[in-house]
């Protein structure tokens, strides 16, 4: 570990971007490469705002991705100074917990995992978390808009938190809650966030990145300036008619 004292591995969960393999549930408004795309925007802006808060010396950048084999491709999307690790194979559940494990095992004192779908997460909400990883043995989450959850943090793994979870619905939040309740572990929840999933969740973004009226997702909380997906969706809506211009 390349930082003398206690950090947090703050990990992007990614899959590296591909036409018809990534953020399919946005096509429709999007084309396959158009979703590729936009997923490696999303990578590189939430990477960029890790990579600022890695200017500290109690935080280390991590993409913890799949597949393996992609490592080049993937690596154009980072930071020089962000660190790389694979996913096991396995379910989601499986797949967070050992990502958790492996950054702990590498000698950090905590490890936070972040979906790759949340370009404008303010790093205020990050900086949040890493203090409250590093303040004792607890399960921090920022839950997401729909459900689930933005960002989990732990210093210690419980496998727990990870089982008989159903992914991808609105009850992982919840749920994940009432497992942490049942083995009375500590929960620090942190303001929430919006994963961009869907159509709907698209035009939140665009939303958001209006370069004229932009309108925050929550009052008060200014999001990441996520500068590739805000070239990305000018350059598109460019592009389109003024029928078209709108998720």
């Amino acid at each position: 570990m390349s930082k003398s004292h206690r950090t947090v591995a703050v990990a992007i969960m990614c899959k590296t971007p591909a036409p018809g393999q990534s953020k399919t549930r946005l096509s429709p408004p999007l084309a396959p490469e158009e979703c590729a795309a936009i997923s490696a925007c999303f990578i590189r802006d939430l990477s960029q705002t890790i990579g600022a808060l890695a200017e500290s010396d109690d935080v280390v950048g991590f993409a913890v991705y799949t597949p393996v084999g992609s490592e080049a491709a993937l690596r154009q999307l980072l930071p020089e100074v962000f660190e790389i690790a694979p996913q096991c194979d396995g379910d989601f559940g499986v797949r967070l917990l050992q990502g958790i494990r492996d950054l702990l095992e590498l000698g950090h004192a905590g490890a936070i995992l972040v979906n790759s779908d949340s370009p404008t997460l303010p790093a205020s909400i990050l900086r949040e978390a890493v203090d409250a990883v590093l303040s004792g043995d607890n399960v921090v989450l920022s839950p997401a808009f729909d459900g689930g959850y933005t960002l989990i943090g732990l210093s210690k793994p419980h496998d727990r938190l990870f089982a008989d979870i159903p992914w991808s619905t609105e009850a992982v939040y919840r749920l994940t809650l009432d497992r942490a309740r049942e083995i009375a572990l500590p929960v620090v929840t942190l303001t929430g966030w919006y994963d961009v999933d869907d159509a709907a969740s698209l035009a939140t973004l665009e939303r958001e990145l209006d370069e004229t009226h932009p309108v925050s997702p929550i009052a008060g909380v200014m999001g990441a300036e996520a500068r590739s997906s805000r070239e990305f969706l000018r350059i598109r809506n460019t592009s389109k008619g003024p029928g078209e211009r709108r998720a």
